[in-house]
Order: structure tokens, then C-alpha cells, then sequence
């Protein structure tokens, strides 16, 4: 069962700080150019705490992790951090235009922050959907050691299809929180304190099963700091670090988007788009499109392609090749996987595309050694006319499909699914330290 906790957020007062200076990206999202921008837009910015800039002379002594301490402790001091004296679930609301859609139109996602039991994946109560790599573990490890605070919320995703849990906790009264982001998309937040509606969330949660739709990493390290505190003491489950912060979201309705990740290849030595077609023919039915000076035109085409079997657009510096699954592949290609699995598009892109066709190892693509991930479909057009060996442009992975797999316990490659718009970080801290003392005083 998933079992959900109300939890007394540390919060920004926005009477000492503007949120929209002070609040950021996930740290996985965040590249040197945002992190700059983030430093100086504001002394308090939260950036300082999830993805610190490293200075000349850091040691054990000093480093990312005991900066994002001090600057915890510090805005703490000033109340520029405040936790709420009510324990709460946190409504959460999403307003966003969807990017590529000459439309215009404004869509929501709806969701919830609350605690969430640490599960083992065995317990099948929380499924994963992508493997994770150890540098990011360990990195989010040391900053969760030393900070003893859960910074960011993890994207969680259950199935609703009733939407009785949004329903429950619909609101009338004005937010407590509201921002915009840099990519325009706009974040209410409603503090609800309310026992009876407590309840009533976690009586009809308690049978949901749950797929992390992002934030595997910092997951995993939520487990693995788990394990370390129980071997420091005797099991407790409800001892704070049993239990982190996550959004919940449900897969059912409409405003859940998943994007498609483009692949941009790279520095391939010998590289030839006419060896490449001719391989691609073993497996692929191959159609030339020519020109892509209408990208928009291209992806039209492959999304039409995608409707009833695998596409992906391969575009070259001589125009764009639709390859459409054909006679299939060898199941060696796929060992391990199930039909599901095998049937993605992304899956027979990195298997039949870029490992069998051009090369590439399993370790060359989970270390990016020649390889880009690119959100634009026009960026990765743009970026083969620079000089890149080729771009793959790709359809979505569906909720559907995620769903089945994740459930059947299969995983996909990295990188393969892009949920938008991303959860900001900043808008609410799970201080372990705080609920320990809180729970020893006897609150909840």
C-alpha cells in the first residue's frame, strides 16, 4: 500500500524574498549558464543548497554539501525559511502552454506534495521505469548526509481514473503560493491543514501503486540513506528517514505530458549516411523524405508513422530517412527484454540504431561518449548541419506503455521519457532533524 504523510514544510516567507529569484529548476536540470544566472539573482537562491558551485581549496572541511548547510541553517536564522505550524499536504497545480504547439493553449497538471514511505522495490508498492547511474547516487548521497533534509520532491505517479483524490482536494480559497518560472509556466500551491481531507487522501491512496515518473536517483539514495540509519539504531518505520518528499500526480488525467528526447550522435570516426542507410535496411523499412527544412512537416510525418508501429525520423546532413520497423531483428538484440518492452521506439533506437548499426557500446551511450540528448526536434536538426553525424527524432513514450512495463518490472534507457513541465525546486524542504524534534515533543 503507498502510505502518505501530511508533514510541516520548511517554506520561503515571500515577505522576505521574491519566490521567482529564489526558487529553481531541478539540479539535474540545471546547467552552468542557469546556475550563474540562479547565484545572482538572489543571495537566498536555492540553488546554493541542491547544486552549490564548487570553490578552489574545497575539502572535507568545506564543499557543496557544508555550503548547503550553512546556507540552511542561515536562512533559518533570518526566517527566511519558516516551517508551517500546521502539518499539511500541499495541493499543487502546474498552468503551462505545451511546447510545440502552435496552438497556444494552456494546459494543468494536478497534483499533491506529501511524505511518502521508502519502499523496497520488492514490495511492489513503488516501481522504477529507468536504471539509475552511481555518480549522481553518491553526489545526492553526501548532500542528503549532510544536510539531513529532503531539498527536492520526487515525481510520483498513481492511477486515478475517477480523479477522486483530485476532487478531495479541490480548493476555493486563493493559493498560498504562486510563481512563474523562466519557461513561463505558472505554480500554485495550496497549504491544506484540514485532518478530515488528510484522511480522506490517504484512505484512497492506500491501495494506489506507484511509478517514479522522475527522480530515480534521488530515490534510491532516499533508500540507501534509509539503510544506513537502520543500521545505526534498532528499525523504526515512522522515524523521519523512512519517509521523503514527493509530488503526486495522477497518470490518468490530461495535463500529464511526456515529451520525446532526441539523440544527436557525434565524432564517430568513418562515419557514412550511406553505410548507415544501407545497414539500417536489415532491420528497418527505409524511406527517404529528403529535405528537413520544415521540421515541423518532418515530425507530422513521424508522428503518423508511430500510430501503428515502430518510427523514428533519422536526420542526416543529406535530408531525412523514416525508418518504420520491418522484418525485425534477432532476438539476441532484445535478450532480456520482454515484448513490450522490445516493441519501443526508443529501444529499437539504441539497440538495432545505435549499438548495432553505428557501433556504440551499452557504456558509450550510458557515458554519452558520442551522444547528445536533445528535447528540440529543430535543435537536432540544427546541430547535424553543424557537424553531427546524424539525429534520431522520436515519437513519445505513451503513459500506457511506461505503465505496463514499469508494472512488469522492465526498465527503459535513459533518457527516455521527459515529463513537462519539471517540479520546482524550492517551494517546500523535509527537514529530517526538524520532524525528529517535533515527534520526541510529541507532534506529529
Amino acid at each position: 500500500m503507498a502510505d502518505i504523510f501530511p508533514f510541516q514544510a520548511l517554506r520561503y516567507d515571500s515577505n522576505k524574498v521574491a519566490l521567482a529569484s529564489v526558487v529553481t529548476q531541478p539540479y539535474d536540470k540545471i546547467n552552468p549558464e542557469m546556475q550563474d544566472r540562479y547565484y545572482t539573482a538572489d543571495p537566498h537562491n536555492f540553488v546554493r543548497v541542491i547544486l552549490g558551485k564548487s570553490q578552489a581549496g574545497d575539502g572535507d572541511g568545506a564543499n557543496v554539501y557544508t555550503r548547503a548547510v550553512a546556507a540552511l541553517q542561515q536562512w533559518q536564522a533570518e526566517q527566511v525559511l519558516v516551517r508551517d505550524a500546521a502539518p499539511s499536504i500541499y495541493l499543487y497545480t502546474q498552468t503551462f502552454k505545451v511546447p510545440g504547439d502552435g496552438s497556444g493553449a494552456s494546459a494543468e497538471r494536478r497534483g499533491f506534495i506529501a511524505l511518502g514511505q521508502v519502499e523496497d522495490y520488492d514490495q511492489k508498492v513503488v516501481f522504477r521505469h529507468e536504471q539509475t547511474l552511481s555518480k549522481p547516487k553518491a553526489d545526492r548521497l553526501n548532500l542528503l548526509r549532510a544536510t539531513h533534509a529532503h531539498c527536492e520532491q520526487i515525481f510520483m505517479v498513481y492511477s486515478d481514473p475517477a480523479g477522486e483524490i483530485d476532487l478531495a482536494l479541490r480548493q476555493n480559497a486563493p493559493p498560498t503560493v504562486e510563481v512563474a518560472d523562466e519557461y513561463g509556466v505558472v505554480h500554485r500551491m495550496w497549504a491544506i491543514s484540514d485532518p478530515a481531507v488528510t484522511k480522506a487522501v490517504q484512505a484512497k491512496m492506500a491501495d494506489k501503486k506507484l511509478i517514479i515518473a522522475d527522480g530515480h536517483h534521488r530515490y534510491e539514495t532516499a533508500l540507501n540513506y534509509r539503510n544506513e540509519r537502520r543500521g545505526q539504531s534498532k528499525i523504526d518505520l515512522q522515524a523521519p528517514y523512512e519517509r521523503m518528499m514527493m509530488t503526486y500526480v495522477n497518470m490518468d488525467s490530461p495535463g500529464l505530458l511526456i515529451l520525446p528526447t532526441h539523440r544527436v550522435v557525434f565524432g564517430l570516426e568513418g562515419f557514412s549516411i550511406f553505410d548507415m542507410v544501407e545497414k539500417l535496411r536489415k532491420h528497418f523499412d527505409v524511406e527517404d523524405i529528403g529535405s528537413l527544412d520544415k521540421v515541423e512537416a518532418a515530425m507530422e510525418r513521424l508522428r503518423a508513422a508511430g500510430q501503428d508501429r515502430t518510427a523514428v525520423l533519422a536526420a542526416t546532413a543529406h535530408g531525412g530517412f523514416l525508418l518504420r520497423s520491418g522484418a525485425g531483428a534477432p532476438e539476441k538484440s532484445f535478450a532480456g527484454m520482454s515484448k513490450e518492452q522490445s516493441a519501443l521506439d526508443v529501444v529499437q533506437l539504441h539497440k538495432l540504431v545505435l549499438e548495432e548499426t553505428l557501433g556504440m557500446s551499452e557504456e558509450d551511450i550510458r557515458n554519452q561518449k558520442y551522444l547528445r540528448y536533445v528535447r528540440d526536434a529543430r535543435e537536432a536538426v540544427d546541430e547535424v548541419r553543424q557537424g553531427a553525424n546524424a539525429a534520431f527524432l522520436i515519437n513519445p513514450v505513451r503513459m500506457e506503455q511506461m505503465r505496463e512495463i514499469a508494472f512488469a518490472g522492465g526498465v527503459l534507457p535513459q533518457k527516455s521519457t521527459d515529463f513537462y513541465p519539471k517540479l520546482l525546486s524550492g517551494l517546500t524542504v523535509y527537514s529530517l532533524e526538524e520532524a525528529a524534534q517535533n515527534s520526541a515533543a510529541g507532534g506529529h
